[in-house]
């Protein structure tokens, strides 16, 4: 039973997997459109809304041990800072994006590695597959489920209010009842519903389903808008900078500084997208680490810029609402730059949906594809070569409940599920190393094996500082994932049905 439970499938059966008539991907991705990928997915809500959340915290209206950080609850006990709510970062918010940019650096050399070797759609799930069975694939897959899906209705919420704010600005005001969530921690259940993050999400779907090629020049097209919008903030906001709006510069401390890491996490995990669509690259052992460096080291030196500028305009604990930025421009009247930031948030996060639901699909495809999931996720569009079931579905899934929750809520839960695939794919590469050291790697992590354990070491700080009531919320999600496996994935595995044979 053990034996089958932690059984694994060799890198040359997956490669040989990908390349089935039935299966098989369009390829038709370089290192440009790649990087262009990775800073779709990572410049998106993150830069224009989290920023402002992270540096202010958040106070909750049923204040609990729950709503701490685990690692003060283990410090502190009943005195645990952030009982009332999430602690900010205030103005060392740039600091958080530093801290989580090195983490982050680190977890990205892994990923480049095992890309090298394995250029097969599912991203870490895969790569755990091939190095620490079949249970541990599950649940890193069942883990990136809910990273792509909560990470992109946390995007469509903010999209929703950058679209209000931008429709301010010409004078037409949407009903808050169609354009905020559900639910949020400060004012609870509402009637309201977030209609515009439900559309833009169900279009992009559209988009995925008609072809790799076609959404990734949307995205590069996106990317260049937003770019250029961020510098415009930079440039512009950089006049109005008053230097007492830093002091105090770490309000909180340390605890502020990794509380606002591990929500700005969220912001930087569009790397783990680019290596989702390895198996649509043409060159994926050279491409996908450049793809995956290259937009980590752009979008970092980016963010800590906005967060310097940002927090410079405003007082760190005025930043929590849904369009910090936008508001930091209107509040010095730069209504020409407030619009065109405007537009390029909008672009941002339109960009960010499309990868994070296109990794997503992509996931859902590779778990079918060895039976732990239905059939019916990894059926390929005749026309389009794209997994077409698998993309629709994902679309709904998104689609529905980002109306629902609020962005806080939602960035939290998507954390702990991602931090915990980079765990389990920095340990993959030093089980690789010592199984396999042979095997050819087109990109190989320096300084083995201190990269991979300094890696290690941050994702667990990081989630430590997320809080009790998100752990207990992770860890329901897996028990189910558990159930969900146990009742079906085990015994239609692609590596079942081919036992009796061996």
């Amino acid at each position: 039973m053990a034996s089958k439970l932690f059984r694994t499938k060799s890198i040359d059966q997956l490669i040989a997997d990908s390349e089935l008539p039935e299966h098989r991907l369009k390829k038709s991705l370089s290192a440009l459109s790649l990087t262009a990928l990775g800073i779709g997915a990572i410049i998106g809500s993150g830069i224009f809304i989290t920023t402002g959340t992270a540096a202010a915290g958040e106070v909750d209206r049923y204040p609990s041990l729950l709503q701490a950080p685990l690692l003060s609850v283990l410090l502190h006990g009943k005195h645990a800072i952030g009982v009332m709510g999430r602690p900010g970062a205030g103005p060392a918010i740039a600091l958080s994006f530093l801290f989580v940019a090195i983490a982050c650096g680190f977890a990205g050399l892994c990923y480049a590695e095992l890309a090298s070797m394995i250029p097969i759609a599912g991203s870490a799930y895969t790569y755990t597959y091939a190095t620490l069975g079949e249970l541990i694939a599950w649940i890193i897959g069942w883990d990136l489920i809910l990273e792509y899906a909560v990470s992109n209705m946390a995007v469509a919420v903010g999209f929703s209010a950058y679209i209000d704010s931008l429709l301010s600005g010409l004078g037409l005001h949407l009903s808050n009842r169609w354009t905020t969530p559900t639910y949020s921690p400060l004012t609870g259940w509402t009637d309201h519903y977030n209609l515009a993050g439900f559309i833009i999400v169900m279009l992009i779907t559209v988009l995925l389903v008609i072809g790799i090629r076609e959404s990734a020049g949307a995205n590069t097209i996106m990317v260049a808008i937003k770019l250029a919008a961020i510098g415009a903030f930079v440039w512009a906001g950089s006049h109005y900078i008053k230097p007492v709006n830093w002091k105090p510069f770490m309000p909180n401390g340390w605890q502020g500084v990794l509380t606002g890491g591990a929500i700005v996490f969220f912001t930087y995990i569009g790397f783990d997208s680019v290596s989702t669509a390895a198996e649509e690259c043409k060159n994926p052992s050279r491409d996908v680490p450049l793809g995956i460096m290259f937009s980590l080291a752009i979008c970092a030196a980016l963010y800590i810029a906005v967060a310097v500028v940002l927090t410079g305009m405003e007082k760190w604990n005025t930043l929590n609402n849904a369009a910090p930025v936008a508001l930091a421009l209107h509040a010095v009247h730069l209504f020409m730059t407030e619009r065109w930031v405007t537009v390029g948030a909008l672009m941002g996060m339109i960009s960010s949906i499309l990868v994070f639901q296109l990794g997503q699909a992509r996931i859902w495809y590779a778990m079918s594809r060895d039976g732990l999931l239905p059939p019916a996720f990894s059926r390929v569009h005749k026309r389009f070569r794209t997994p077409a079931v698998s993309t629709w579905i994902a679309g709904f899934v998104v689609a529905i409940p980002a109306g629902l929750f609020d962005i806080g809520t939602l960035v939290n839960l998507s954390n702990i599920g991602t931090l915990f695939a980079f765990i389990l794919v920095s340990i993959a590469v030093l089980v690789l190393r010592k199984k396999q050291p042979d095997r050819k790697r087109g990109f190989r992590v320096p300084f083995h094996p201190w990269f991979p354990l300094l890696s290690l070491a941050c994702c667990f700080v990081l989630m430590a500082s997320l809080t009790v009531e998100n752990w207990i919320r992770f860890v329901v999600w897996l028990a189910i994932g558990l159930v969900i496996y146990f009742r079906y994935s085990r015994k239609h595995s692609a590596m079942e049905r081919q036992a009796p044979a061996e």
